[in-house]
């Protein structure tokens, strides 16, 4: 894996020469995070909307997830079999995390974000043998399921029903190329694709060792949702190197001054952020004075990270954000690392032990500052997925080459430093989540008011970019804003609470091409201008 040098000392040239993978054949995720631990080892503070503070140890965690798998074991659960789950953040679901994989089963967390549609794809898709929430979200699952053939499940997940089962569980021995997590991923076209990753994927995670540096015992605050890949793998990747995650459950949502007091309050170490989060902290005045915090890392990913905020945290707390790149196929394939320069608005540079290039569209490596896509060769890290789940055609046509296409423009430097360009397709990059037009437009379609929907990102200070929506009517109705509003919460309302249209313009037409396929990039260009003082 990484040297063991003294990180102080190392340098990027001497950790890429050194840099070996070393993935047993016989691998489980539960092992390698949780179960090896002993059980008196910190593992867990956790904070629920009430301000209890809870702190947990790897025993309570090993219990709780030897309980959840027996749970699942006994409504039917095989090895190989999808749970899906949409849960808060606690232990118990941290804790059902570890028992999925113990129970060789595939993990399907669900973001608390999404509507009705939203869920109901995921679930059939999957074909979830089982799906587990609570109680506030009960309803709202059993709605979503209906008509789905077969009706998965619905497990409650409450203390009662794991106290209820047996705490003695053998972990199911899987080879580390067997299924481990599934995410979903929205594109151009067609409805979120599920990619399926092997439990292997845990071990490519580099980024908690070279980036963040995480210390055995360090206090580790991730501020990530755990339905996304970049909420799930700080989660497992931090216990995999023995650090206490400190963990806010809050009800409202995303509130600058009640996650810096929580920080400051705790005395967080090492973070992982997003940089939609970090512009909403930087509203807070005279952070630094008002809430200290003896940081000594923090990192950030999910979109690019603008210099101001960089500036920022160094400015308010001393140190540097460490960015890093990547998407739900595999991460991070580019990063910046405490053992370099940090160049602020670039990616950084490729990963130990993977090989990222910028290619033209013949696969060969563009010249040394030249734009092109940012490319993955097959098998170069643990993080290869296996495919799209029940997708054998998107399988081969995305990952049955030589290279993984990206669909995002960069360009490197003649030091080897990496630098975001944008993306090479209509998917939109908002607040950190990465939505599909498509599915936006199809939501919107289903209002019985629109007769056409065109669906691009627009320009804004705080997310970075937005969803907005280029709607023709149906007849029988009549532009106005309250019919926007009405259409915007509709698609927030059945598709998800992020991916829907911040914004909605009325317009007589679209531009299509002479087949009558919609022109994106057309309005997106407009959107662009117009941010620019030209349209």
């Amino acid at each position: 894996m990484s040297t063991a040098q003294d990180p102080s000392t190392r340098t990027y040239e001497q950790v890429v020469a050194e840099h070996r993978w070393n993935v047993p054949e016989r691998l489980n995720i539960a092992t390698v995070v949780c179960d090896r631990w002993p059980a008196d080892k910190p593992a867990m503070v956790h904070e629920d909307p009430d301000g209890h503070v809870r702190e947990v140890d790897f025993g309570e965690i090993q219990s709780l997830a030897a309980r959840f798998a027996n749970v699942a074991v006994d409504h039917g659960v095989e090895r190989g079999d999808r749970i899906a789950m949409l849960l808060p953040p606690t232990p118990e679901t941290a804790a059902a995390f570890i028992g999925t994989y113990k129970a060789g089963a595939v993990l399907l967390s669900m973001s608390v974000l999404y509507g009705t549609e939203g869920i109901r794809h995921r679930v059939a898709d999957s074909q979830a043998r089982i799906v587990v929430t609570d109680t506030a979200h009960e309803a709202l699952i059993r709605e979503a399921i209906t008509g789905i053939d077969p009706t998965p499940a619905v497990i409650v997940l409450t203390p009662e029903l794991l106290a209820g089962a047996s705490d003695a569980f053998t972990t199911v021995d899987t080879s580390s190329e067997d299924p481990a997590q599934l995410f979903y991923t929205s594109g151009t076209t067609g409805l979120a694709k599920g990619i399926l990753h092997a439990h292997r994927f845990v071990l490519g995670h580099e980024e908690f060792e070279y980036c963040h540096e995480l210390q055995d015992g360090e206090r580790f605050r991730s501020m990530a949702e755990w339905a996304w890949a970049a909420g799930i793998n700080p989660l497992m990747g931090a216990w995999r190197l023995g650090a206490v995650q400190y963990v806010a459950q809050r009800a409202g949502g995303f509130s600058p001054e009640a996650e810096l007091e929580f920080l400051s309050r705790h005395r967080i170490t090492n973070v992982f952020t997003t940089p939609t989060a970090l512009r909403s902290l930087m509203a807070v005045e005279s952070a630094g004075e008002r809430f200290p915090i003896p940081l000594r890392r923090a990192c950030s990913a999910g979109e690019p990270l603008n210099p101001e905020a960089i500036r920022w945290v160094r400015e308010q707390y001393g140190i540097t954000v460490l960015d890093f790149y990547g998407l739900s196929e595999g991460y991070p394939l580019c990063a910046n690392f405490p053992f370099m320069e940090v160049r602020d608005g670039s990616m950084g540079k490729v990963m130990p032990g993977w090989d990222v290039q910028v290619l033209d569209e013949d696969e060969r490596p563009v010249a040394v500052g030249e734009r092109g896509e940012i490319c993955w060769r097959r098998g170069s890290s643990p993080t290869w997925p296996l495919g799209f789940w029940n997708n054998p055609d998107a399988t081969e046509e995305t990952f049955g080459g030589e290279w993984f296409h990206s669909k995002d423009a960069a360009r490197i430097d003649e030091d080897g430093y990496v630098w975001f360009e944008g993306r090479a397709d209509d998917v939109i990059l908002t607040a950190g989540y990465r939505v599909g037009p498509f599915e936006v437009e199809s939501a919107c379609l289903e209002h019985d008011a629109v007769a056409e929907a065109a669906v691009v990102a627009k320009p804004d200070e705080r997310r970075g970019w937005i969803v907005k929506a280029f709607i023709r009517v149906a007849e029988g109705h009549e532009p106005s804003d309250e019919l926007g509003r009405e259409i915007s919460q509709y698609v927030r309302d059945t598709h998800s609470a992020y991916a829907y249209p911040r914004e909605v313009e009325f317009v007589d037409d679209l531009p299509k091409t002479l087949t009558g396929k919609i022109r994106r990039i057309e309005l997106r260009k407009l959107e662009e201008e117009r941010a620019a003082g030209r349209g």
